[in-house]
């Protein structure tokens, strides 16, 4: 039996050449980058050709680039961090009510702590409003943090807008970059954005690296205390192999950006009319006008999310329910709730594909009958 992983927005494999990499500097740079010896400057290095890399993808300085242990930890940084470092000028947050559990956690956390938060709604397609955020902006707000693409539906929100809007304000802007970035170009000096969270694992490099650029001016509180690595930004001894497969699939996902993107959308168009040609009935759930090309997340009425991932998957077919980190739930998507409302069947009869590395048009196709065959069994 064929099978066919259409779940890359939960994680998706390493490309080829960064695992060549990889495999390299593990059997070969070993240094410390921290020791001065001739061992320690190899690893040091490589490093700071990742870090550059980096930097140059998104138009930032190469000192602001921190390294994590993926995105939750750069978003945990960006939004604690910040938090803490900056409470004398006041106590609010703001940001949204479809934010990965990454945000939404780490602002629970703050508000434990005394801090205020505003979750702003989005409207049908998963948007929010830039009046509505003009509007819940105070004097005393620290922090407005909004998620550049929606994991679960594929949305993405007016970065330029708000950085513009926050321009003369003193609250740093962050946003989640982790759906978005190597799929959709990112200039943070244009974007008016401070502190943006990436992850390897959803770019075809390796799990537990990612990074968080945090602008010159931004005051940040450490998350980790030790060594002074990172420039005290982030204790603990680098994972050299990580930071350079982080780098070579930056570098590789640069490169094939416009590729990609016309492939993924491709791949989006053709799945819907595929659907549509066999007469099944379903909805497309996000924005049609600002989406991600690699997320398509359809309703399909009279189903069940449960019996259409497990028949899919005994099809060969893997997708989601949404985010993966909370699999195994039966709460249905806070993004879907916040879009249609708690008591929508959206909530509960959406299924999200999201295309990547590997993925054909013959499997586009393949998969769509198959998910008609299903829909039909299903609601017959």
């Amino acid at each position: 039996m064929e099978r066919v992983y259409l779940d890359h927005a939960a994680t998706s494999p390493m490309h080829p050449e960064v695992i060549d990499e990889m495999t390299a500097v593990m059997k070969e740079t070993f240094g410390n980058p921290s020791s001065i010896h001739s061992f320690g400057r190899a690893s040091r290095h490589l490093v700071d050709r990742a870090r550059t890399i980096i930097a140059e993808s998104i138009h930032a300085d190469y000192n602001e680039i921190i390294f994590t242990s993926g995105g939750t930890e750069a978003d945990n940084l960006a939004i604690i961090g910040t938090a803490e470092a900056n409470k004398e000028k006041g106590n609010h947050i703001i940001t949204t009510q479809t934010e990965h559990h990454a945000v939404l956690h780490a602002c629970e956390f703050l508000e434990s702590r005394g801090f205020e938060v505003t979750y702003l709604p989005v409207d049908r397609t998963g948007r929010i409003s830039v009046e509505e955020l003009q509007k819940e902006l105070r004097d005393d707000t620290i922090l407005v943090t909004i998620m550049f693409g929606n994991n679960e539906v594929g949305t993405l929100q007016p970065i330029k807008e708000i950085g513009k809007l926050l321009e003369d304000h003193q609250a740093y802007f962050h946003t989640d970059a982790v759906q978005a970035f190597g799929l959709t170009a990112i200039d943070v000096q244009e974007l008016g954005v401070d502190l943006l969270s990436v992850s390897g694992h959803k770019i075809n490099g390796p799990k537990g690296i990612g990074f968080l650029y945090a602008h010159k001016r931004v005051d940040l509180q450490p998350g980790l205390y030790g060594g002074e690595q990172e420039r005290k930004r982030r204790a603990g001894t680098e994972n050299v192999p990580a930071i350079l497969g982080l780098g070579k699939a930056v570098e590789i996902a640069q490169q094939t950006m416009e590729e990609k993107s016309a492939s993924y959308s491709r791949f989006k168009a053709s799945l819907k009319e595929t659907l549509e040609g066999s007469g099944i009935e379903f909805e497309e759930n996000g924005s049609l006008e600002h989406g991600l090309p690699h997320v398509l997340n359809l309703s399909f009425p009279g189903t069940d999310v449960e019996s259409m991932l497990v028949n899919l998957d005994m099809s060969g077919i893997a997708v989601s329910s949404g985010s993966a980190c909370t699999a195994g739930s039966i709460e249905p998507s806070h993004v879907l709730v916040a879009m249609y409302g708690k008591q929508s069947e959206k909530s509960r009869n959406s299924i999200r594909f999201s295309f990547g590395l590997g993925n054909t048009e013959e499997q586009i196709t393949w998969t769509a009958h198959e998910v008609a065959e299903i829909v039909k069994r299903l609601t017959t």
